[in-house]
């Protein structure tokens, strides 16, 4: 009696495969709890990237100005980032909380 091979143990396609289907949103059949509008941690997305991306230019240019320049670079360097860190915070807070989803806050 022949040993069975693994080609004979898969699953051949019946050549016609159904459609893929979508998943509809229908708000009717939503829990009380559940609210696809909301982000999910609340904080608004734009303001998350633009933090990363802020923080990483910031990051480089006093590190640029740290590494190639002379006393005073370094100094300046030391001081843009005691003045830009703060300043970056408070401004990207302000937006995120003009930006904040109120209708749909997070659980």
């Amino acid at each position: 009696m022949p040993m069975a091979t693994a080609n004979d143990l898969t699953p051949r396609p019946s050549g016609i495969e159904p459609a893929p289907q979508n998943p509809v949103r229908d708000d009717s059949k939503l829990s009380p709890t559940e609210d696809l509008d909301r982000e999910p941690d609340g904080v608004p997305h734009r303001v998350v990237g633009m933090t990363a991306g802020f923080s990483v230019v910031l990051a480089m240019l006093v590190a640029f100005m740290f590494l190639t320049g002379n006393g005073v670079a370094r100094v300046a360097a030391v001081a843009l980032a005691l003045i830009a860190i703060p300043t970056l915070v408070v401004m990207l807070r302000r937006k995120a909380d003009h930006d904040r989803d109120r209708v749909h806050p997070s659980r």
